[in-house]
């Protein structure tokens, strides 16, 4: 395998499948699926999930709750998430571990990095919920924090684009995909990759980004082969 320790960034919104809130059953047995086909070449795989589908506290503080208020609600939001691909993996005959920003402890572990990095050495899955248990920080920059951490070799972030485009190809159809691109050229070119937070992380951090479509079944397993698909970001 090209690497041997990454972390997984899916959305919320991902776990929706076609329906328009909330968690498609089908989605998430098939990521389970895929994650465990990966997880069973020898790869240690780290997850973290946004919570979009459920909850979005910038939408919500648009409305006129409170930032803080809303945006430990999306925290909790993420958790639904985690638990509910942790129960899918563990259906799969995969052993996993839950753990949280915030201290939960009838349900999951609170994060500890060193017992992180050892659930991934004994062969679990580890998943980390609740954002990084601070409000005004996105879970693009909880995948990245936590990546960091566990001294993983890339973040790969799976969303339904098959990569990273010169435009909004759902909206643009004469944008064109990036094959590889520097993090200089995504501030130069201001593609929305991830938010500013999270990718100056990865940047001084030297840790790669690759983007690709996370449903499309055995993309990541191309990925972790190191097969050229999607949109690398480094240097």
């Amino acid at each position: 395998m090209k690497y041997k320790r990454i972390l997984l960034k899916l959305s919320g919104e991902s776990l929706m499948g076609d329906k328009q809130y909330g968690i498609d059953s089908d989605r998430v047995l098939q990521y389970a699926q895929d994650i465990k086909a990966v997880h069973d070449t020898g790869l240690e795989i780290a997850i973290v999930i946004g919570g979009g589908n459920i909850f979005r506290g910038l939408s919500a503080e648009k409305g006129g709750m409170d930032r803080v208020q809303a945006d430990y609600m999306g925290m909790l939001a993420t958790v639904i998430n985690s638990m509910a691909l942790q129960d899918a993996l563990e259906k799969t005959g995969v052993k996993t571990r839950l753990m949280t920003a915030i201290k939960m402890e009838q349900i999951c572990e609170p994060f500890i990095r060193r017992r992180a990095v050892r659930h991934l050495e004994k062969r679990r899955i580890v998943i980390f919920g609740a954002g990084t248990g601070n409000p005004y920080f996105t879970t693009d920059t909880a995948a990245s924090l936590r990546a960091i951490e566990i001294n993983a070799d890339a973040v790969l972030k799976g969303t339904r684009v098959d990569g990273i485009y010169t435009a909004d190809p759902e909206k643009d159809p004469t944008a064109t995909k990036y094959e590889n691109i520097t993090f200089q050229e995504v501030y130069d070119n201001n593609l929305n990759v991830m938010d500013m937070t999270a990718f100056t992380l990865c940047q001084e951090n030297k840790l790669p980004i690759i983007v690709f479509d996370m449903n499309k079944a055995g993309n990541f397993m191309r990925i972790a082969n190191g097969d050229s698909i999607g949109t690398l970001v480094k240097g």
